[in-house]
Formats: C-alpha cells, structure tokens, sequence
C-alpha cells in the first residue's frame, strides 16, 4: 500500500521551474521526519530536502541550496518541493520519504541523507531536465 504519493515531475529545459508535491495520510504526514531524495541513473539515491513536519528549521543539500525550496501544507498534509533554475545534472526520479520521529532526532540526522533512516517511501516522480 502506497502511503505517499509524488506528482509534479516532468520535463523542462535548462533553467526552468518545477513544483513536486507529496500527499500522505494524516497519521504519516502528523510529527514526521520528510524528505525528498532523488536518483540519477545509474547513481545512488542521495538526499536534496528534508524538514520536520512539526516545525522548526529546514535542511537542503548543498547541491540545491539557493535553487531549491522545501515546504508544506499542513491542512492538505502535503510536502512540496520547488525546484527552480534547473540544471541537466538535476534530472533524477525524486522520491519522498517520511519517518515518524521527535524533533530533535530529525534535526540530527537530516543531513545525513541516510536512506536507512525513512520507513516509508513514495514510488517517485520523475524530472528531466534537457540543456
């Protein structure tokens, strides 16, 4: 059973924008660790965005940082990611994962990217970016 569900990815040129939105159930989306992964071909899934769901500080790799901005919905629960001045390096099946947690573990092990840390995963979506 699906628990997340990505949509938004599509196919763009060089510097263009894109919104992904994640919906869940309320029971995954409530006091979760999220994050949006992605995974090139070929390449290991690495972690872009992640926040806690609850509130408190976001979390971006820096490869996207200043390009990339992670947000939610709390009403719709529902995590996005805003993907703007897009690269061909960019272009990766993105995932969206989420693990139930307490602030201060999320917060800690965010910036991992440690695929090991999530327990649930959405089937991604995919973005190609074309020079």
């Amino acid at each position: 059973q699906v628990q997340l569900v990505e949509s938004g990815g599509g196919s763009v040129q060089a510097g263009g924008s894109l919104r992904l939105s994640c919906a869940t159930s309320r029971y995954t989306y409530l006091n979760s660790c999220m994050a949006w992964f992605r995974q090139a071909p070929g390449k290991e899934r690495e972690g872009v965005a992640g926040l806690y769901t609850g509130g408190g500080t976001t979390t971006y790799a820096d490869s996207v940082k200043g390009r990339f901005t992670i947000s939610q919905d709390n009403a719709k629960n529902t995590l996005y990611l805003q993907l703007n001045s897009l690269k061909p390096e960019d272009t990766a099946m993105y995932y969206c994962a989420a693990q139930a947690a307490v602030p201060s573990w999320c917060h800690a092990r965010l910036p991992f990217w440690d695929i090991h840390d999530y327990n649930k995963w959405g089937q991604g979506t995919q973005v190609t970016v074309a020079s």
